[in-house]
């Protein structure tokens, strides 16, 4: 699956537990008419995907919506979801404009032009 969005925020790489488990959080803002702000979990090695992107930047996630149960003390049975993400890209929007920037503009005029020189066109 993908979601596609604007990066809103980028969390900062967490470690928890003797095993050294990373997560890093991030926060995309999807184009829609009622826009929705999705919270995407990148764990262990994944984390470190996201050092390359910057808030602003439209991106397209690859993600994997998983599920899982848990009997708490007074054994109740509860079920959360999470949203992890395994890839992330630069969508063509951002590509477009980020190569925008590297493209010279400027040109210089051919030289002085004559009165006579604008009557070359073959028409």
């Amino acid at each position: 699956m993908e979601l596609q969005g604007k990066i809103k925020m980028i969390g900062k790489t967490e470690t928890f537990g003797e095993k050294g488990f990373r997560k890093r959080e991030l926060v995309i803002t999807t184009d829609e008419q009622y826009p929705q702000h999705i919270l995407i979990e990148f764990v262990q090695d994944k984390t470190d995907l996201l050092d390359s992107f910057k808030v602003g930047e439209d991106v397209k996630v690859g993600i994997n919506v998983r599920g899982r149960e848990w009997i708490n003390p007074k054994n109740e049975t509860k079920y959360f979801n999470s949203i992890q993400g395994w890839n992330i890209n630069k969508t063509a929007i951002d590509k477009l404009a980020e190569g925008a920037k590297k493209i010279d503009y400027a040109f210089e005029p051919a030289g002085d032009l004559d009165e006579d020189d604008t009557d070359d066109m073959p028409f």
